[in-house]
């Protein structure tokens, strides 16, 4: 049965349109806990655009189960990630420029600075997880370089404009989660996944692990965060059980 690893980080984003204290993403957290989440998910961005550092203090501190530190490879993050010793950590691509991440990371290119930074995270027994497109060589590289998960980036299916577009993502993302687990890897996935579009990928891949937000938080807004957490786990557990 796949996990779900819930993101707060857009209850962050709420709080810092006016910036103040409210909405905690703590408190958001422990909803969510209660919900049924088995996961609570945040990315500290080099501009603190939403999640800070207080919020990864206390959550480190309150969560009551695994928390997964999205970051970036700036030197300064991973210092604050060796320190705080988060219960994983995955490598993800940062622009400042960017509304939300709009690919995954080029592990190949940049096979020297994630190898160092793996090597590093995993000296604190922080597992490592690498959010890569599903393509061949970025998989293959991952597993070289010593990750322990990737989290296959789902964005192009969840954008895809016809079920002929959705299909061939799907196959794509199916391929390369295949080619994953044969290396050894633990193959997770997210970004832009739906209470409309998770099903369909829950039933094909069976990920070990899924990490869900923007929709989440937007459907918490009008249920609250227990509910809207709770409705999801009930589509991935009822997709994971139907044949």
């Amino acid at each position: 049965m796949p996990l779900l690893g819930v993101n707060v980080d857009h209850v962050a984003t709420i709080r810092q349109a006016r910036r103040t204290y409210e909405p905690d993403p703590v408190w958001a957290a422990a909803e969510a806990e209660l919900g049924g989440a088995d996961i609570i998910t945040i990315h500290l961005r080099m501009d603190r655009r939403h999640i800070s550092d207080r919020d990864l203090r206390l959550l480190r501190e309150t969560a009551a189960v695994d928390l997964n530190l999205e970051m970036s490879l700036a030197e300064e993050i991973v210092q604050i990630a060796l320190a705080t010793e988060p219960d994983m950590v995955t490598l993800v691509p940062e622009s400042r420029q960017e509304v939300t991440t709009e690919g995954g990371l080029d592990v190949v290119g940049q096979s020297e600075r994630v190898k160092k930074a793996i090597e590093r995270l995993r000296g604190k027994q922080i597992p490592v997880s690498l959010f890569i497109d599903p393509q061949e060589e970025q998989i293959e590289s991952a597993a070289e370089l010593g990750a322990t998960f990737v989290e296959l980036h789902t964005g192009t299916y969840a954008n895809a404009d016809t079920p002929e577009e959705r299909n061939k993502c799907l196959g794509e993302l199916h391929e390369g989660a295949e080619r994953g687990r044969k290396l050894g890897l633990t193959v997770n996935a997210g970004h832009g996944l739906t209470y409309r579009n998770v099903s369909d990928l829950v039933r094909l891949l069976m990920p070990h692990e899924l990490h869900i937000g923007h929709t989440i938080v937007s459907r918490a807004i009008f249920v609250g965060m227990r509910e809207a957490v709770r409705q999801m786990k009930e589509l991935i557990e009822k997709a994971a059980a139907s044949p």
